[in-house]
């Protein structure tokens, strides 16, 4: 590998910071540097710095649009099977919450879930993390929540763990807390009391997980047994987030601020008191588009949260049941589309913002110096072309840490 890596003939490199003009800080006509792993120098093409041919390994940008590599805060990446059945049975009228009485939603991916190998979970995986790459991801959140017991969702973490040895994208881990397990039903303290004495100790004692999630909602956890769980979890040295108010409003965006999250998820029904106190306290909002599309239901309204001060993320929410896509640029399109972001800020949504709901804004998310060295080379005239041409993909290069990891 080459000491420099020199991407040149860049026709728009948007840095999302203030090198460049404009609320994106776009640079035209530009080179950019990476030493090792790490951004040496931005700037104007005719004032780059000469490196020695034979230290330096070249692309060229012919003319195209370079961005930050793109950051998919909210993922259920790791799982078994798939729900297209459940797809097919809504169309035909059944609602998500009829499917799951009837066994299927979350509890029937958990089932699956709970019967296969680590290795089957792991190429599963690997698979869709290729996929991801493809489309321009390099950094992704991963969430557990499909095992409810201590030994799928340490085998859940552990999969996760394989992935960040074996795969150019970072997967930043969550234990989450998903739902109460069918052998619980009647027995919620119980769980509750599992989670907090036997779960949330191992997950730390093995440092598999950086964050703790709790999905925070009627059909979930309610913001008591939340606060519980979720100040064990700090005891235990994790970071928090929430699912937060997706499917009604329970006072989960209020609990959020409270406890101190770094984001709080969903919001679709968050009461403007809850989002004006995540304001005061700095907790990042995530919308997740995708979901409220393909569930057919209300969307998470963004103009909303940003007139209340919030820093607003979007990402991809993939999972089997609810949003099975990993096109974070898609996501992007329909947060403009359906929740009223400028396409700026959608674009932010997706770097920066998605940094920041992750705490990783001072390592990735923008190009500026010295920050990690994580780009894609898009085959653009500008950074609006793959928002706009939505189901397309125009990702020509990927470059993390320094090396191009995409294509393949």
């Amino acid at each position: 590998m080459k000491e420099y890596l020199v991407i040149k003939n860049i026709g728009r490199l948007v840095t999302l910071s203030k090198n460049g003009h404009g609320p994106l800080g776009v640079i035209e006509d530009a080179t950019c540097i990476i030493h090792q792993e790490r951004i040496m120098w931005i700037g104007k093409s005719k004032a780059a710095p000469k490196i020695e041919e034979d230290k330096c390994e070249s692309i060229d940008a012919k003319g195209g649009t370079v961005m930050p590599g793109l950051i998919d805060a909210h993922t259920h990446l790791v799982h078994a099977g798939t729900r297209e059945d459940e797809f097919a049975r809504r169309t035909k009228g059944e609602s998500y919450e009829e499917i799951a009485r009837r066994g299927g939603g979350i509890m029937s991916t958990v089932h699956k879930t709970r019967l296969a190998s680590f290795e089957e979970l792991s190429i599963s995986a690997l698979h869709r993390a290729d996929e991801a790459l493809s489309k321009g991801i390099t950094t992704m959140e991963v969430k557990s929540g499909y095992g409810l017991d201590l030994e799928t969702e340490l085998k859940m973490l552990k999969v996760t763990e394989w992935l960040n040895k074996n795969h150019p994208i970072d997967f930043i881990p969550t234990y989450l807390a998903h739902a109460v397990p069918s052998e619980y039903k009647s027995q919620r303290l119980e769980y509750i009391e599992y989670i907090i004495k036997k779960i949330l100790p191992e997950v730390s004692k093995k440092g598999l997980a950086r964050f703790c999630d709790v999905f925070v909602d009627e059909i979930a956890f309610s913001t008591e047994e939340a606060r519980e769980i979720l100040g064990a979890a700090k005891s235990n040295g994790l970071k928090l987030k929430l699912h937060a108010d997706q499917l009604s409003q329970v006072g989960a965006a209020e609990l959020a601020a409270e406890v101190g999250a770094v984001s709080a998820d969903h919001l679709e029904h968050a009461a403007q008191k809850g989002l004006e106190m995540m304001a005061e306290k700095g907790v990042v909002a995530v919308i997740l588009p995708s979901a409220s599309f393909f569930l057919n239901r209300k969307p998470p309204d963004a103009r909303r949260m940003i007139d209340a001060g919030l820093t607003l993320a979007t990402s991809t929410d993939y999972n089997p049941g609810t949003a099975p896509s990993l096109d974070l640029f898609l996501s992007a399109t329909m947060s403009s589309v359906m929740c009223g972001l400028e396409i700026d800020e959608a674009i932010k949504g997706i770097t920066l913002n998605a940094a920041k709901a992750l705490g990783l804004e001072k390592e990735v998310g923008s190009i500026e110096v010295g920050k990690q060295g994580d780009l894609i080379i898009l085959d653009a005239p500008n950074e609006y072309m793959p928002i706009y041409r939505y189901g397309s993909n125009l990702i020509k290069h990927v470059i993390k840490t320094g090396r191009r990891v995409f294509p393949r």
